[in-house]
């Protein structure tokens, strides 16, 4: 079950946009648990101090408190995973709302066309993420890895090193045979001896594919324009 928030001040706006998720959720047919918070305050206690966990908040930007951006950047290193849709009439706001790595900018004066595409990118994307793990087993040894915490995979000698949100697991094999075992669209190779998950690309730029976690890793020549015409494919169906 998806855990959704919704933050905006105004109460009829705030219902407003819980009948909007639960449109995106019945037409994505997904099931979640909507919570409703009319504070920003609020919200950050739920999550910073009371551990809440939500794969997807909704959040107004001008609130009283602490803004929608500001309560963003607070909350993202306790659910770095977490899909963000920002609401707002203020344009100039797109641009930090990008380096927040925020899933989707929604204007106010285009809401009822864009809101519920939005949302229900961001609920299908959760959808393909939930759930699928990449196991690792020895004689000595089980370690189950989530596909979405994979940040990219890379040769080491005759065997594999997977970098993921806890640090690097060594796998036995290669690179070939863990990409074929994975058998997911968001794995693609930038080079023979690398493969990025697409869920994590922030950018690509001068041969160099940056991703969310700070590591930026080169595209060989020979795989820059099938990686550039993969990762706009992903993002136009996904995000």
């Amino acid at each position: 079950m998806l855990q959704i928030a919704i933050c905006d001040d105004e109460q009829e706006m705030a219902a407003a946009h819980r009948q909007a998720v639960e449109a995106a959720l019945s037409n994505c047919r997904a099931v979640g648990e909507i919570a409703v918070y009319t504070h920003s305050d609020n919200l950050f206690c739920d999550i910073v101090e009371d551990g809440f966990h939500f794969d997807l908040i909704l959040l107004d930007i001008e609130m009283p408190g602490k803004n929608g951006m500001e309560l963003a950047k607070e909350l993202r290193p306790c659910l770095p995973h977490v899909k963000i849709i920002f609401i707002t009439s203020h344009v100039e706001y797109a641009i930090d709302a990008y380096e927040l790595a925020v899933f989707r900018y929604v204007p106010k004066n285009d809401e009822k066309k864009r809101l519920m595409s939005a949302l229900e990118d961001a609920i299908r994307l959760l959808l393909i993420e939930d759930g699928k793990v990449y196991t690792i087993q020895t004689n000595s040894r089980l370690e189950k890895i989530p596909y979405r915490e994979i940040y990219f995979i890379e040769r080491d000698g005759k065997n594999t090193s997977i970098t993921w949100e806890k640090g690097i697991s060594k796998v036995r094999g290669s690179l070939q045979q863990i990409y074929d075992e994975l058998e997911a669209e968001e794995f693609i190779f930038i080079d023979r001896g690398c493969i990025v998950n697409l869920i994590h690309v922030m950018q690509v730029k001068n041969s160099m594919v940056f991703l969310e976690n700070g590591a930026s890793l080169p595209v060989s020549r020979s795989h820059l324009q099938g990686v550039k015409e993969q990762i706009n494919a992903y993002w136009g169906m996904h995000i």
